[in-house]
């Protein structure tokens, strides 16, 4: 997409790479425009399963480029600034989220955007914001509370202190810890297995989680119910049947 952005296709599986390494891969507004490009690129070709990292060993995503942050004229436009912390969310396949080292501020709220998240050993996830003397707003308290517990996240967000990955692990941030040279071979093998499946079924997970995540249980259950009737009215449920029956493996085709 960019010198700071990289986006590569595989097969059915996309990786996206933000690559700043020097500067611990924090992003800047071109960079925070790129991953605008990287989103619509996910959503518009046959991409069945998308891999988000950081290049280098240090870092997945530092946050914010601060010394940009002086560059707005009013807190009306800081306000309205691209939001990279929402672009992982808008893409409509799942994500896996790969970090390698440092995951902090807009960078954790990022990695939360993904569906799932694997942790380099050497990962380290945290909210600084208060440090400096303001706070997250890329949904930072929602989904470090969703996913980490109230009194956890409340640990993070009022200290600013990062924890390790084998804590992320056991509160729930991240669902595996791998040693470094296994996080993105990792990574591959779960994108892998994800995109072997029946695209639509995929796609319709992701949203039934969202909804499980936002509404309430009982609408979200008869949502759960009409996606399912959905899917199996596909073509690839057909396929999936019959190779059922033929013992053989499916393959679908996204319609």
């Amino acid at each position: 997409m960019s010198g700071t952005v990289d986006f590569e296709i595989d097969g059915f599986v996309a990786t996206i790479t933000l690559n700043r390494p020097d500067k611990l891969n924090a992003v800047s507004r071109e960079m925070a425009r790129a991953m605008e490009q990287a989103v619509a690129r996910c959503n518009s070709e046959d991409i069945r399963a998308v891999i988000f990292t950081g290049a280098g060993e240090r870092a997945f995503c530092a946050g914010s480029d601060i010394r940009q942050l002086d560059e707005f004229q009013t807190l009306w436009e800081l306000r309205n600034r691209e939001d990279y912390c929402a672009s992982v969310r808008r893409i409509r396949r799942p994500v896996i989220c790969a970090i390698n080292g440092y995951a902090l501020g807009g960078g954790l709220e990022m990695a939360m955007g993904a569906d799932i998240r694997i942790a380099s050993e050497t990962a380290r996830l945290g909210a600084p914001e208060i440090k400096l003397g303001w706070i997250g707003g890329g949904g930072m308290a929602v989904q470090l509370s969703r996913s980490a517990g109230f009194s956890n996240a409340a640990l993070m967000l009022m200290t600013g202190d990062p924890v390790d990955a084998q804590t992320a692990c056991r509160w729930g941030l991240v669902s595996e810890v791998c040693a470094p040279d296994r996080l993105m071979p990792r990574a591959r093998e779960i994108a892998r297995a994800i995109a072997a499946r029946a695209p639509i079924a995929a796609e319709h997970a992701k949203l039934n989680l969202d909804a499980a995540a936002n509404m309430p249980a009982e609408l979200a259950m008869r949502y759960e119910l009409d996606l399912q009737t959905v899917a199996f009215a596909t073509d690839d449920a057909d396929e999936g049947r019959r190779a059922f029956a033929e013992k053989r493996h499916p393959n679908f085709k996204r319609r």
